[in-house]
């Protein structure tokens, strides 16, 4: 597993795709919280890092797809797929290990953002912050990006071709993250089954991790999730 991870890493930092996925995703987090009108904390006039939280998942609905959909992909268009699979490793071993590199790649990108968190604590006015909320909020993006990668990587083993594997995990993460909440607010449901409904995406648990209190259905809704996208590409494996 860690031979596959250790092979995914020197992937992304052997070229520009790891170091442009990391500054994409600090570049324009960076505009829209201190440079743009109408969204910097400067504006707000609150020492929050709320915004931020709020754009992140948005930046890595389309940033994480495009990271993994070559992930497999890839190995299915230039054949490396078979030579892959005589290697002594087990299937839940090869997912597993580029699933990690994922997540180390994506881990190096949120990790530069703690620097918001003493930006803000030295512009408030009397030093004092939200931490549990902020603390609450990282272990959500985590989560968030997590899931985000499993989808992406189920996505990018479906199919041989790097594009249809990017359009289809940003299609199915929009649809976990957005769609059950949009479907819950259909007058249809209200007063009956819109707070189930709603339960069902990504977007409820993330914003109850946000307020700072990390609750146990929320770990296991997202862990449930990971598991379920990782499943999937192993059998996928597994039929191929």
């Amino acid at each position: 597993m860690w031979s596959i991870c250790k092979k995914e890493l020197h992937h992304f930092f052997s070229n520009l795709t790891g170091y442009i996925t990391i500054i994409l995703f600090l570049l324009v987090n960076g505009l829209f919280l201190f440079v743009l009108n109408d969204s910097n904390i400067f504006d707000f006039g609150y020492a929050t890092l709320d915004k931020f939280f709020e754009l992140s998942p948005w930046i890595l609905l389309f940033l994480i797809p495009a990271i993994t959909m070559r992930t497999l992909a890839d190995e299915v268009k230039s054949g490396t797929f078979e030579i892959l699979q005589t290697k002594p490793l087990t299937q839940w071993q090869i997912v597993s290990g580029k699933y990690i590199a994922v997540l180390v790649v994506l881990l190096f990108s949120v990790i530069p953002t703690f620097i918001y968190v003493f930006t803000i604590k030295m512009l408030s006015a009397q030093g004092n912050i939200d931490t549990g909320g902020i603390a609450g909020s990282y272990i959500g993006l985590f989560f968030l990006a997590a899931v985000f990668a499993a989808i992406g990587l189920c996505c990018s083993g479906l199919t041989s071709n790097a594009v249809v594997a990017f359009l289809t995990s940003v299609f199915a993460c929009l649809l976990l993250y957005f769609g059950f909440n949009a479907v819950s607010k259909i007058p249809y449901f209200s007063g009956n089954a819109d707070y189930y409904i709603e339960m069902l995406g990504i977007d409820f648990h993330y914003r109850s991790m946000s307020r700072g209190v990390v609750d146990s259905r929320d770990v296991i809704y997202f862990v449930s999730i990971i598991f379920l996208f990782l499943l999937i590409t192993k059998k996928n494996f597994r039929k191929k």
